[in-house]
């Protein structure tokens, strides 16, 4: 049987330099836990798979609100494994996340890796809605496959606006039926782990990362906006994890070399 689920996370500013949770609504396999933050006035919240999710067929959604001021981590103590359903007419199963920051609001979304098991088919959508002052670190990583086996059917679409207005907009497609080419030497060329790590902040409307290279596979892209999107591939999920770390943490040391006091 298939699930249908949602789970809701609301932050909002105490006024008083903190961050607290008023909505913490776990449902189904998405089980949300409040967890230390090792950030100053920082919530954080960690998604705790309770079942087996996303199998074919289910409908999962989480919606995560950061109000004006409020500031959030949301991560997860697991990697999510995408896996095939139970019965041949279970369908693609869908996985629905929805962020959004007020202003002057800090959100970072930092899940674990996304698994396409082989025989999978998962959908996954990831909007955010940001005001003109709010901040957001946005992490995605993707690995198809499990190991010595080839991947499912994945794909995802990023959507980002930014005071109403659209700032990132891409769609992917992984194994069978997608569009020819995308295990091709042009595209993947043998990787199995993809990632990005997107980062928007006004600060860098006073200075724009410069575009680069971040090592053979990896490149960090400044966009029409103050944010900035690193792509990168490699071998495996721990290697990616170490690019997009490493991008990150100089990331956040240029944000906080240009904003204003």
């Amino acid at each position: 049987m298939s699930v249908t689920a949602t789970a809701r996370i609301t932050a909002v500013a105490d006024g008083r330099g903190s961050t607290v949770l008023p909505v913490l609504e776990s449902d189904g396999p998405l089980a949300l836990r409040r967890t230390r933050s090792q950030d100053t006035g920082y919530a954080r919240v960690t998604v705790v798979g309770a079942m087996s999710a996303p199998l074919g067929g289910d409908r999962l959604a989480i919606e995560v609100r950061a109000e004006d001021g409020a500031r959030m981590t949301v991560d997860a103590a697991a990697a999510t494994v995408a896996l095939p359903g139970a019965g041949q007419d279970a369908g693609p199963a869908s996985y629905a996340v929805r962020l959004s920051a007020g202003e002057g609001a800090e959100l970072r979304w930092l899940p674990e890796q996304l698994v396409s098991a082989r025989g999978s088919e998962l959908d996954m959508t990831t909007r955010a809605d940001l005001a003109p002052t709010a901040r957001l670190v946005l992490r995605e990583e993707l690995i198809l496959g499990r190991h010595g086996e080839p991947t499912g059917r994945l794909s995802t679409r990023l959507t980002v606006r930014r005071a109403g207005r659209p700032l990132l907009e891409q769609q992917l497609a992984y194994g069978p039926g997608a569009p020819g080419g995308w295990d091709g030497p042009a595209v993947l060329d043998g990787h199995r782990a993809v990632g990005q790590l997107l980062v928007v902040d006004p600060a860098f409307d006073e200075a724009m990362p410069a575009p680069r290279l971040l090592g053979p596979t990896a490149v960090l892209t400044p966009l029409a906006g103050p944010a900035v999107l690193v792509t990168a591939l490699a071998q495996d999920a721990r290697l990616l994890r170490a690019v997009l770390d490493e991008a990150l943490e100089g990331l956040l040391k240029e944000s906080k070399a240009h904003r204003r006091p």
